[in-house]
């Protein structure tokens, strides 16, 4: 995307041409949280490259909880590690907060799938979610507060003695929430974080993100393959194709507040949306 005026073959500016936006800055609209501007990766090169996402376009504004899904295998970890910096785009660029992304972001924090391997298991629960703050300017007595909030915030107040290994696993992945928490973020990323939980342990963990969403004002992007998930937690459903992966559709999800697991998912709204995304993504991106 081009920062300077389009010319006529004289070189004057044309007529009605869009002003010009400040070096530096983010595209799209002002203030918002995340934006992904004609982003494409490719991993590899020649006759192997796998091109896993090409020329996606899409803002995050604060405080919106957004979902991603698409079929299997369609770079939707490597779209969401590429917002993380973790991945540079092979083209096009992400911004956070309105920087440009070149390594992780400030004020990001990032929950992965796999939650047994991301904690660590010779510290305690509290130490765990105390070990991003470790090293910061904060008091011991203010690491502690946030500590303590954060574990209360997810369920696990009680639990700080404990060990990972002595927990189930859902009560390991508030844990790994809690964690997150503990730095403060504005911008939170969850990759599949309750794929590998039971369906009860699942529902709790859905409300405990809507809950932790309006209580820190936070913004969210959240990859799963669970239609059902997608539809309950977000204000908006991002739908990728096959690889390469585009943008089939940006859906909109205007369902009641607050959200409950049984109320909501009878609503015909829920029911309705959770169908049409199905179609889209069984479709793997072609017209249904």
């Amino acid at each position: 995307m081009t920062d300077s005026l389009p010319t006529t073959s004289a070189g004057a500016p044309t007529q009605g041409a869009a002003p010009t936006r400040p070096a530096g800055t983010a595209p799209g609209t002002p203030g918002a949280a995340v934006v992904v501007d004609h982003v494409s990766h490719t991993y590899g090169r020649g006759d192997t490259a796998h091109h896993a996402i090409h020329d996606l376009n899409f803002e995050v504004m604060p405080k919106e909880c957004v979902s991603i899904v698409g079929p299997s295998g369609a770079g939707k970890t490597t779209l969401l590690r590429t917002l993380a910096g973790l991945l540079q785009p092979s083209e096009g660029a992400v911004w956070v907060n309105g920087k440009k992304n070149t390594g992780v972001p400030d004020g990001m924090a990032m929950v992965f799938q796999d939650y047994s391997r991301s904690l660590l298991p010779w510290l305690s629960v509290e130490r765990n979610v105390a070990f991003p703050i470790a090293g910061s300017s904060l008091s011991k007595p203010e690491r502690k507060a946030l500590v303590d909030e954060s574990l209360e915030a997810v369920g696990l107040k009680g639990f700080e003695k404990r060990y990972p290994w002595q927990l189930s696993g859902g009560m390991q992945q508030r844990v790994a929430i809690a964690r997150a928490l503990a730095y403060r973020p504005k911008l939170m990323l969850m990759d599949e974080p309750f794929a590998s939980v039971d369906a009860q342990t699942r529902e709790g963990l859905e409300d405990l993100v809507l809950s932790i969403r309006d209580r820190y004002d936070m913004t969210i992007l959240f990859v799963t393959h669970d239609i059902d998930e997608s539809v309950y937690l977000a204000n908006r459903v991002l739908v990728l194709s096959r690889p390469p992966a585009t943008l089939v559709e940006d859906i909109r999800v205007e369902l009641a507040e607050p959200r409950d697991q049984i109320t909501t998912r009878e609503d015909p709204a829920f029911i309705h949306l959770r169908g049409h995304v199905a179609r889209l993504i069984h479709s793997g991106g072609e017209p249904v």
